[in-house]
């Protein structure tokens, strides 16, 4: 029995974002709207780290990141990444939900995932073994979740505990601490990195330094600050610092992916989704490169004609 249709509830998307990536997050949520045969069937919401004051107060608050001591900064690119953990308190511990990344977006229908036999099992996410050299990776920026089955899942004690270093932000990303009979394995289209073909449901152009809305732009990531085998992270870290500072974003190696952001940020622009001053704010604060409103009347109406067989497959750092 679905409960949750039982109670009349909706299922929820939930795109997790900063401000940084907030232009994106509106692209993302309007393509899960516009690839279903169903959209009322289901909600789509923000999960915006300005509400969240635990996170954009703890300006350098540290924690640890991989054994590694790091110093929170709520400005960072991906800041918004632990509220992906949020969504079960969000959703009052009740229902189905997916949770997405501000540069996922949806080339299928996501009902296909709500209606899923879930198979008695609490997460569903994506394998990615060998990813950080880790043979057991699990890719947590796509998540199904069967919200009435993560009671322990509160977001305010994990912080706690990642704040005072009993939590390691990998092993909470990478849900290494959970007891992996509750996790179930997505099919790789649902979460396909930087590869767009005619079976890619959620794209996710994960890829940071070629997101197609950024190209050209200073790079304003955090690279990850580390030693490199017998390197020590005194010599390398100045390195990342100094390359940070003095390179930019570069085009997507497939411009089909390209084509598929900025139409439909075009179709998002057309039914009164965002505003041209908007986006131009965006650009303003270098958070869109600065030909985003000429690449969106170029490529206004490709949304499908784009996802298409031979597209280039990428692989994500």
């Amino acid at each position: 029995m679905d409960v949750q249709k039982e109670r009349g509830e909706r299922p929820v998307v939930f795109i997790h974002t900063n401000h940084k990536q907030r232009l994106g997050a509106l692209v993302s949520a309007h393509s899960f709207l516009l690839a279903s045969a169903t959209p009322d069937a289901f909600e789509v919401r923000l999960l915006e780290l300005r509400d969240f004051p635990q996170l954009t107060g703890a300006t350098g608050r540290t924690f640890l990141r991989d054994g590694h001591m790091r110093v929170w900064n709520p400005d960072d690119l991906q800041s918004f990444t632990p509220l992906r953990f949020a969504v079960p308190d969000a959703m009052g511990h009740r229902g189905r939900a997916l949770v997405v990344d501000p540069d996922v977006f949806a080339a299928g229908d996501v009902m296909a995932l709500f209606t899923r036999d879930l198979d008695g099992r609490a997460i569903w996410c994506r394998s990615r073994a060998g990813h950080n050299q880790s043979d057991g990776y699990l890719a947590t920026s796509v998540m199904l979740l069967d919200c009435d089955r993560l009671p322990d899942w509160d977001f305010a004690a994990r912080l706690e505990d990642l704040w005072s270093h009993r939590l390691d932000y990998v092993h909470w990303i990478e849900l290494r601490a959970e007891d992996r009979s509750r996790i179930g394995l997505l099919e790789p289209e649902w979460n396909d990195f930087d590869r767009l073909t005619e079976q890619t449901k959620l794209l996710h152009t994960t890829k940071r330094r070629t997101q197609p809305w950024k190209t050209g732009l200073p790079i304003d990531f955090t690279v990850r600050e580390r030693g490199l085998g017998p390197i020590p992270p005194a010599i390398v870290v100045p390195i990342l610092r100094w390359w940070t500072r003095n390179n930019r974003y570069l085009p997507h190696p497939d411009p089909n992916q390209e084509a598929f952001f900025f139409a439909l940020l075009a179709d998002l622009h057309d039914q009164g989704g965002v505003t041209l001053a908007e986006i131009e704010a965006e650009v303003a604060a270098a958070h869109v490169r600065p030909d985003a409103v000429e690449l969106m009347n170029r490529h206004r109406g490709r949304l499908w004609p784009c996802k298409s067989a031979g597209t280039t497959q990428g692989t994500a750092a």
